[in-house]
């Protein structure tokens, strides 16, 4: 069974796809990720992997005889894709050489033009889950992007806050957050020329730092050879500040949000960010999405953002220190 389903009350698509229920934990003597694996090169820096398991294909299967007037299904037409960091069963990103990750931001590119050639993809999603904590079943270091053929709701909902703010201010809702983030000051954790980390005013995550461009941009394929570096190492930076929090691999999911494709001009008002949701809330204590968070979308940080960002300055400060 694969297929979309339209959820009327919150007017969005859901995938089923009964096809993952049968993925594999990570066997003790062998990875499909390895080199010598048989599914992958014998040699690679970094690699795109076309999923095993996917949720999305570009020849979808009919869809199962479930519809009726009431509810609406479509065939999950899209794509899946793993991006394999390294051939390094056990290296982590902040451990990779700056070169290595700026090869990780070029494949990202790359992937992101093929799968937006598709005219039926209306959005492009590069993401990674670190941790068993998050439901990770394959250790060796590894993201994946998603095609979708519908903008998800969180996109959609961003999309219209920007397009509403745009017309109410003249202004980018993101650019005056930023904007408005560096003139408090605060909860800044790091920044170059090019990129800003900072603990967002509203964080619904402790730890939940975002990653903004400085210029008004729209997609990671937009960006110029200087600001593709300087990309690669503030997410390498990022992932070893939340490492050096409790010096363990510190389980996140990381979202990048580029503007949505083939569904017309977000040139005024999308803007290139990523957003981290790390889910400890102490070394030794999780932050459950429960009832409030999943039932209603009505979060609680039970931490205060201007204090968390001081934890994460100085652990970046102490990440820092590891690389000179």
């Amino acid at each position: 069974m694969a297929e979309l389903r339209w959820h009327p009350l919150t007017k969005d698509w859901v995938m089923i796809a009964s096809n993952r229920q049968g993925r594999p934990q990570m066997p003790k003597d062998w990875c499909p990720f390895c080199p010598g694996s048989g599914k992958v090169p014998d040699s690679f820096e970094v690699y795109e992997y076309d999923n095993d398991f996917p949720a999305l294909s570009q020849n979808p299967p009919v869809p199962d005889d479930v519809a009726n007037d009431f509810f609406k299904v479509s065939q999950n037409y899209g794509k899946c894709e793993v991006i394999l960091y390294s051939p390094e069963h056990t290296v982590t990103l902040p451990e990779l050489s700056d070169d290595h990750v700026l090869k990780l931001v070029d494949l990202w590119c790359e992937r992101f033009e093929k799968i937006s050639a598709d005219e039926k993809i209306k959005y492009v999603f590069i993401f990674e889950n670190r941790g068993e904590v998050v439901g990770v079943t394959m250790p060796h270091p590894h993201g994946q992007i998603y095609g979708y053929p519908f903008i998800p709701k969180k996109i959609e909902l961003e999309c219209e806050s920007a397009k509403e703010h745009l017309e109410n201010t003249g202004k980018c809702i993101y650019c005056d957050m930023l904007e408005n983030e560096k003139n408090d000051g605060r909860r800044i954790i790091f920044s170059d020329e090019h990129f800003t980390v900072f603990l967002p005013f509203f964080t619904e995550y402790p730890y939940g730092v975002y990653i903004f461009s400085n210029k008004h941009k729209q997609y990671i394929t937009d960006f110029n050879p200087e600001e593709k570096a300087s990309l690669a190492k503030t997410i390498k930076r990022t992932v070893g500040m939340l490492d050096s929090l409790f010096d363990t691999k510190f389980p996140y999911m990381m979202c990048m949000h580029n503007a949505p494709v083939n569904s017309g001009d977000h040139s005024e008002d999308f803007h290139f960010h990523i957003e981290f949701f790390p889910p400890m809330r102490a070394a030794d204590k999780q932050k459950f999405n429960a009832s409030s968070e999943t039932g209603v979308w009505a979060h609680c940080n039970p931490t205060c953002p201007e204090e968390t960002s001081v934890e994460l300055r100085n652990a970046y400060e102490k990440f820092m220190k590891t690389q000179k």
